[in-house]
């Protein structure tokens, strides 16, 4: 398979590759600790995912990770009647095989999901440990508007998946840490602003206008959205003098992100209130 020689830094972020294969098994650790201390009640408290309680989420992991090794490991893909070509199409296809995994998620017992999680968790981390990082991954990441994606950029968007779904279900029964500490969230954040630059690709600005995005709380870090005289581009750290600056919380960033109810009086815009706009509605996930 051919190297993507020219993503290991993508073209529209100046951010460096993000390597996140190490922290697969750690995070599944994290998971099955949190899994199997919950109360028969816990698994079915609703959570901030529409429709989808505790084990819903739970059930939506184990169809991930088993889909994962199927296709990586196994090279099995889903049959479909027409590969998906635009967004809509792909999030058509990817919401309605993640329906099929959650009704058959709930035939199986909780202790079962549990049981089931460990084992495919663990393949997971393996199939994904054995991928050279900068060879082209079988699926680009559409939500960065990428049509080739190198394997850490895949890797590194599976990893905000199992993330975010394990937040879910620790926001839903109220459990403790709620993983924002810096060696869990600096990733997500880094994978997750690559989202931006597509977000803003029908923003039309004069060459050189910025947009500064400040996280705090936990985990803190900034990134600047610059357009230059064709693109969007993101790297870390403030531009000297942004058009606009959006400033939240940790806790809150990955709700915004991943498309969890956010109170927007926790979003603290100055500057171009329109600018800040669209950053407020990007999602680093399939919708």
């Amino acid at each position: 398979m051919r190297k993507l020689v020219d993503l290991v830094a993508d073209p529209v972020s100046n951010l460096p590759p993000c390597y996140t294969a190490p922290l697969f098994r750690p995070l599944l650790a994290e998971l099955l600790a949190l899994l199997s201390a919950l109360s028969p009640e816990d698994w079915q408290r609703p959570t901030v995912a529409p429709h989808w309680r505790v084990r819903d989420v739970a059930a939506h992991l184990l169809d991930g990770k088993l889909r994962r090794v199927a296709i990586y490991r196994d090279r099995h893909f889903p049959a479909v009647e027409k590969a998906p070509v635009s967004d809509v199409e792909i999030a058509q296809l990817v919401n309605g095989l993640n329906a099929g995994g959650v009704q058959f998620g709930a035939r199986l017992s909780p202790r079962l999901l549990v049981d089931l999680l460990a084992i495919s968790g663990a393949w997971v981390a393996e199939v994904i440990e054995a991928l050279p990082p900068h060879d082209r991954a079988i699926f680009a990441v559409s939500w960065a508007g990428e049509g080739e994606s190198a394997n850490w950029m895949d890797t590194g968007r599976e990893y905000t998946e199992h993330w975010h779904h394990q937040m879910q279900i620790r926001d839903a029964v109220g459990a403790t840490p709620l993983l924002l500490q810096p060696q869990w969230m600096m990733p997500l954040l880094d994978m997750s602003v690559r989202a931006l630059p597509y977000a803003y690709r029908s923003v039309d600005v004069a060459a050189g206008s910025s947009l500064v995005l400040r996280v705090t709380g936990e985990t803190s870090a900034t990134y600047t959205l610059h357009r230059d005289r064709a693109n969007w581009h993101v790297s870390a750290g403030a531009a000297d003098k942004p058009a606009a600056t959006v400033e939240m919380a940790s806790d809150d960033v990955w709700r915004l992100f991943f498309n969890a109810p956010v109170d927007r009086s926790r979003i603290v815009v100055s500057g171009d209130v329109a600018l800040a706009e669209p950053l407020v509605r990007t999602r680093s996930v399939i919708l």
